[in-house]
């Protein structure tokens, strides 16, 4: 399922289509992470209890999991980081991190289409997926 725009992202269509329940705490989870892509559970379970009061870690962990198994949401680990989140699936696309403050973007498939980069030896693997993270300094850490 590739989403590129989140502007008209609907939660409970998304849960709906893959065939999970609606819940409030799947719907703001998933909110969030439309609203503010790379945020790490920490961040998503904060938001989510200023949302809906209390709602626990556990609870934001387990949508979270049933989300990335459903498609819904994409897991990410730059290194050196907590697992952030993101609605964007399905296209393959990379990242960049800034060093200093940990900032990431989204940046498009490297080299054509996925899985865009291709290893010097696959070892008997059928590629469909590189995970590309370009590492720098932001605008504001320059």
């Amino acid at each position: 399922m590739q989403r590129t725009d989140d502007s008209h992202f609907d939660p409970k269509e998304q849960l709906r289509s893959v065939g999970l329940r609606v819940t409030a705490p799947r719907v703001a989870v998933l909110d969030m992470v439309a609203r503010n892509p790379h945020s790490d559970a920490d961040e998503v379970a904060a938001a989510v209890r200023d949302e809906l009061g209390k709602v626990s870690t556990q609870a934001v962990y387990d949508v979270l999991r049933a989300c990335v198994g459903a498609g819904l949401l994409r897991r990410i680990e730059p290194a050196g980081s907590p697992a952030r989140f993101e609605t964007r699936t399905g296209d393959n696309h990379h990242h960049l991190v800034c060093r200093n403050c940990g900032t990431v973007v989204d940046v498009d498939c490297a080299v054509g289409a996925a899985p865009c980069l291709t290893p010097s030896d696959a070892g008997g693997f059928v590629v469909d997926e590189a995970e590309v993270t370009f590492w720098g300094l932001c605008q504001s850490c320059r």
